[in-house]
């Protein structure tokens, strides 16, 4: 691999679970309250966005980092809505 893959390797692992952190601080305290939701929509999106770029180049780099991130933000959406009060 050249550096320039192994640079947008590290981007993607670092962009892709970026928000994790902010999931499972969400899981242990069952509290939501000040996620956004127009936030984690646009931010859906742009993931869905970046996923249709990455299929048309064909970069799984791209590809499978949005899909990741995308799972991730879907589970924040989830809880967001579960434990909003």
């Amino acid at each position: 691999m050249t550096l320039i893959t192994w640079i947008g390797l590290g981007a993607s692992i670092c962009t892709g679970i970026s928000l994790l952190p902010q999931l499972i601080k969400i899981y242990k305290e069952k509290k939501a309250a000040d996620i956004s939701y127009p936030m984690l929509v646009i931010l859906f999106v742009g993931l869905a966005l970046w996923i249709c770029y990455g299929v048309e180049k064909k970069d799984w780099i791209i590809i499978i980092a949005n899909v990741v991130s995308l799972v991730i933000n879907t589970a924040i959406f989830f809880l967001n809505h579960k434990y909003r009060k």
